[in-house]
């Protein structure tokens, strides 16, 4: 234990950098893990005997879950410090994926996915964005927010692949043990995400969710919480149900992996796009950009024939535009309200996402087992994606002066 005591003692520059690593190495963990479930819907609903609609179901339930508990827990990071929300997320992730290889059907799969989802409110962007967004100076926010966004991309690149070469040497459960062991590491390396003494923690009597209450009478942050919503129903169900639609074409399994490595690729550099553009333009509008590109890169994808090749080029533009929303989007909420109470903020925003990650992962299974296919679903994130970028436009991007006078 020596190394944290050593580290904790840091200050400057350098605790700044070991918090951004250590950050980046959870968001890889945890995002990188359970991009990977895809791999398991089509193994599992063979070998448990259950439908589509009930795998994922589990999927939403677990994205759900995430979002319910995000707003806990980063308000848990504000007033005590990230440290024990990712020890505690770390344990509960862990669990979630020791159940997810013991699963012996619906109910237990169902199970082990909310423990997952409540482990990544706790180790994931919520905790990990909030803590990171408040050492940081302003100037430099949004690309230090997209290079820890971008390692969820990396994590996804590297770890997709790997479960499907350990799944195929190994077996399904086995390859979940191994990547339980992977989410051990975020417990052991909690100890070193830890604020500098020279950012306070918030201590006030306000309560978390008198904060809440006034920002929600904020149209520019109702807006943007409904905007996610889309986010989150368009890469779920992508990351969800894109193995599936391409097994149901004819294509290998080694298609749809290295469609979802490209997606973890190429968001790598998307993300730090659009971090590096929200340093300079209007985060808003690269936000509405992107909703509107994303609208057009599905239509194009449904519109051309399915093959390994479009599949991998799919892969490789909706990548682009995968997780670059998050840093803008939270980068959003500390221009309008700063970054005191930014883990809880954004944490309520983050819940309209995952709200949105339910019904993508939900309706995408239940769709297919009632009409056979995915058309209706594919349909729906395009015209949600054009409602996405209508509703970024009138958000103002400022800060709120009225609230940093009650509560900053």
């Amino acid at each position: 234990m020596a190394h944290y005591n050593d580290c904790m003692l840091l200050t400057g520059k350098d605790r700044v950098a070991v918090i951004i690593a250590v950050g980046a190495f959870f968001i890889c963990v945890t995002m990188g893990v359970r991009q990977s479930f895809g791999l398991y819907l089509p193994i599992y609903t063979e070998t448990l005997g259950i439908g589509r609609d009930t795998f994922s179901l589990a999927i939403g339930l677990q994205n759900i879950m995430w979002g319910i508990a995000s707003p806990f827990f980063g308000a848990l990071a504000d007033r005590r410090g990230p440290t024990i929300a990712v020890t505690l997320g770390g344990v509960l992730f862990t669990l979630g994926m020791l159940l997810m290889a013991m699963a012996g059907g619906g109910g237990t799969l169902t199970l082990a996915q909310i423990f997952v989802g409540l482990g990544v409110a706790g180790a994931g962007f919520s905790v990990v964005l909030g803590t990171v967004g408040k050492i940081v100076p302003p100037k430099r926010r949004a690309f230090s927010l997209a290079i820890v966004t971008a390692a969820g991309s990396f994590g996804q690149f590297v770890i997709v692949p790997l479960a499907q070469m350990v799944i195929a040497a190994l077996g399904a459960r086995s390859s979940l043990l191994i990547l339980g062991g992977v989410s051990f590491l975020i417990i052991l390396c909690a100890p070193l995400f830890k604020l500098p003494t020279t950012v306070p923690r918030t201590q006030t009597s306000i309560s978390s969710w008198t904060v809440l209450a006034y920002a929600l009478r904020s149209h520019s942050y109702v807006l943007l919480l409904t905007g996610f919503f889309v986010c989150g129903f368009q890469v779920v169900f992508v990351a969800t149900h894109l193995p599936a639609y391409a097994a149901d074409a004819g294509l290998s399994p080694a298609s749809a992996v290295t469609a979802l490595a490209f997606i973890g690729l190429f968001n790598i550099i998307g993300t730090l796009t659009c971090g590096w553009l929200g340093d300079r333009i209007a985060k808003k509008d690269v936000l509405a950009i992107f909703y509107l590109l994303r609208a057009a890169v599905i239509a194009g994808f449904l519109i051309v024939p399915l093959t390994p090749f479009s599949l991998m080029v799919f892969g490789a533009a909706i990548g682009f535009l995968w997780l670059g929303t998050v840093p803008l989007t939270s980068g959003l909420v500390a221009v309008m309200f700063g970054a005191r109470h930014l883990s809880m903020l954004y944490g309520f925003v983050f819940f309209s996402h995952q709200v949105g990650s339910f019904c993508g992962a939900w309706l995408g299974g239940l769709f297919y087992d009632w009409l056979g296919g995915y058309d209706v679903v594919w349909y729906l994130s395009i015209a949600l994606g054009v409602l996405a970028a209508i509703l970024h436009y009138p958000i103002r991007e400022r800060a709120d002066a009225a609230f940093f006078s009650q509560f900053a």
